[in-house]
């Protein structure tokens, strides 16, 4: 039985009130996981991102992301503020200096910064489906393009592993070529920004059983 990963996903929003948009970028086509699919920044959790003195997150959202997890909340947000100066050379942090960084987060410290909790929100959670080659319990944050300390549009920073970086209008976004779980948290997105920026709850696509269903986590019931 492949092992379910944690993992952690940043979804940045840019103009929500004009012309909403959301960063992304194409996974190379020789990976094994979701070749060529856009997605947004993101990957597995890190045992060094638990090391990391990340920002405290709004304390409805860390409530939420200790729901049914055996993982620190902390750990996984700052999995997803790591993976987005990665692979897109983005910071979300506030000015502070750390001493000693870990593996792995020694550039993010290097600029000046820790990583920004605060500005984080729990978005949407979905543990992937059995079949691909790995799984992953991921956990999807949304952040305010206004609460990057870097320019919105210089990409020079980012690793590799994303081609073809760029903002990319939400009316737009189902028009490439999409995992169907980014779909999936794409339409809660476009509700999200219709609704003006009010979040009720989370999402939780367990992808467990046949009937798929989306529990809700700090708020409704099973749909």
């Amino acid at each position: 039985m492949i092992p379910v990963r944690d993992a952690a996903t940043l979804i940045v929003l840019r103009d929500a009130a004009t012309r909403p948009a959301v960063l992304m970028g194409q996974r190379g086509a020789a990976v094994a996981f979701m070749p060529g699919k856009f997605v947004f920044p993101g990957g597995a959790v890190d045992a060094n991102d638990a090391l990391a003195p990340l920002i405290p997150l709004p304390a409805q959202d860390h409530a939420r992301l200790a729901t049914d997890s055996a993982t620190a909340p902390a750990c996984i947000a700052a999995a997803a503020i790591r993976e987005l100066w990665e692979e897109t050379g983005q910071i979300l942090g506030a000015p502070g200096d750390w001493p000693d960084p870990p593996r792995g987060w020694r550039g993010f410290a290097a600029t000046g910064h820790r990583p920004n909790g605060a500005a984080l929100r729990f978005f949407f959670r979905a543990v992937t489906p059995v079949g691909p080659p790995r799984r992953f319990d991921a956990r999807f944050f949304l952040a305010d393009a206004a609460d990057l300390v870097t320019d919105p549009d210089d990409f020079n920073g980012a690793e590799d592993e994303l081609a073809h970086l760029q903002w990319i209008a939400l009316d737009q976004a189902r028009n490439f070529d999409l995992p169907f779980i980014t779909q999936v948290v794409l339409a809660e997105l476009n509700a999200y920004v219709a609704r003006g920026g009010t979040l009720h709850d989370v999402p939780f696509f367990r992808n467990d059983d046949e009937a798929h269903l989306v529990s809700r986590l700090g708020g409704r019931s099973p749909i």
